[in-house]
């Protein structure tokens, strides 16, 4: 391979996505998940999630930022934090917010909740991935928990063949599970604190 090509590779990938009828332009590079596209997972999610202008939202593993933007566009009188472990992922979800003319956002390392601040959320959403076992996953839906409203929602996408264990785990934590939608390969839910999950 030329050295203008290795050149080329380091380049930001640059693509336009319209999410909720909203077009958007999102800068990525390799080594980040899904670098040219926004994934199945997310974009299902990404239909599925019901928040009020003003809402606060939190986004777990945020990536580049394709969920946690497009509820910020959706939600111009919310605040939307963002957190993902991984410090290029929350350099370039922090730039992305900026691309997208959104003020609304807070870009920030977190392993999970470790970071986050107290503040009690209307909505928790992520793409939660499966290799994270078991766990943390648990530890996650606790956490949730905690840092939601009542009231407040949880929404994940997962692969389906954790939909089981997520469903056993929502009914467990939050008592309540609504499937939102399943696909091919990922499905879509919800919980809500403190309540049945209308």
């Amino acid at each position: 391979m030329s050295d203008g090509e290795i050149e080329k590779l380091k380049q930001d990938i640059v693509f336009h996505a319209t999410l909720r009828g909203r077009p958007l332009v999102f800068h990525s590079t390799w080594g980040l998940f899904s670098p040219r596209q926004v994934d199945q997972g997310s974009a299902l999610l990404i239909r599925r999630i019901e928040a009020a202008d003003d809402d606060v939202t939190l986004e777990l593993g945020c990536g580049y930022g394709p969920i946690g933007i497009a509820v910020a566009a959706l939600c111009p009188g919310g605040r939307v934090h963002m957190v993902d472990k991984d410090y290029v992922a929350v350099q370039y979800a922090r730039a992305n917010a900026e691309f997208n003319g959104l003020r609304n956002c807070e870009v920030y390392l977190s392993n999970a909740f470790s970071e986050v601040p107290d503040v009690r959320f209307d909505n928790v959403v992520s793409n939660l991935p499966a290799k994270v076992g078991r766990e943390l996953l648990t530890i996650i839906l606790h956490d949730a928990k905690a840092h939601l409203k009542t009231g407040g929602r949880l929404y994940v996408v997962t692969v389906n063949g954790l939909r089981k264990f997520i469903r056993r785990n929502f009914e467990e934590v939050f008592g309540n599970y609504r499937k939102l939608k399943q696909g091919p390969h990922h499905t879509a839910a919800m919980a809500v604190k403190g309540g049945g999950a209308a």
